[in-house]
């Protein structure tokens, strides 16, 4: 199977997903966090995929660029005068051509560039809706798996252990 690879444009997608926008004009770090915790969940759903988020560091002087481990993803923070772009499209073009590379960014010419590079392009809306779904089936998978509603350790046994402990219960055994 081909390592998989989602590269995402941070401030891109926040500026894209309404409540990620809302949020940042209020708090711009929560909603990096906000982007960070979901991305986190989906590629929890999807863990044969690395996810990248790649934030602009560019206009932060004396940056030195950052690159850390947030749960089970990477986020990179760009050094002074590098944009997630260019990044982006760096990290694409080092990757090896046998891996599927994806690159989440609504931005059109960033999309140009990186089918170039041979990756795959994808719109913010095109994350989001890729991102719910899963969300949906991560949902729906849960609620056909809960437990019965009193969560019984009778419940939860086999028929032949039950019959035993029916048994000492009776002190028949």
């Amino acid at each position: 199977m081909k390592r998989e690879y989602l590269l995402v444009d941070g401030y891109n997608i926040i500026h894209a997903w309404t409540e990620l926008m809302e949020l940042s004009e209020v708090s711009l770090e929560s909603s990096r966090n906000k982007l960070m915790d979901i991305m986190s969940n989906y590629q929890g759903f999807k863990s044969n995929i690395t996810v990248i988020i790649v934030f602009d560091g560019y206009l932060v002087k004396g940056n030195m660029g950052e690159v850390f481990e947030y749960n089970n993803i990477f986020v990179v923070y760009t050094k002074e005068a590098e944009t997630a772009d260019h990044y982006i499209e760096k990290t694409v073009n080092k990757m090896p051509r046998e891996c599927k590379i994806r690159v989440a960014t609504s931005d059109g010419l960033e999309q140009l560039i990186i089918l170039g590079g041979g990756a795959i392009r994808m719109s913010a809306r095109e994350l989001k809706l890729e991102v719910e779904n899963a969300e949906k089936t991560m949902r729906e998978k849960f609620i056909n798996n809960k437990p019965p509603k009193n969560n019984i350790l009778i419940d939860n046994l086999d028929e032949k252990t039950r019959n035993i402990l029916e048994l000492m219960r009776r002190n028949k055994i």
